[in-house]
């Protein structure tokens, strides 16, 4: 049974947009598996808490990941 696992930092995507990362992400695996996985197939969302994730040991926080989508700053390398 396939298990799918996403992390996240908390409060980047609405309840509706994680629903529908599930949905995608579920329809991904059923192209490539068969749709018989489908309803075997498990899609897990955890939130990680803002400033507990970080790049480079650089702490990641919920704004910054709002900040890094409008294109306002970029990740270091």
């Amino acid at each position: 049974m396939p298990l799918i696992n996403v992390r996240l930092i908390e409060n980047v995507f609405t309840p509706e947009q994680k629903q529908q990362m599930a949905r995608d992400l579920t329809d991904a695996m059923v192209a490539i598996e068969g749709e018989r996985m489908r309803g075997v197939t498990w899609c897990v969302i955890e939130e990680v808490k803002s400033g507990d994730w970080a790049i480079g040991g650089q702490p990641l926080t919920t704004e910054a990941v709002h900040a890094l989508a409008r294109g306002e700053v970029s990740l270091p390398v």
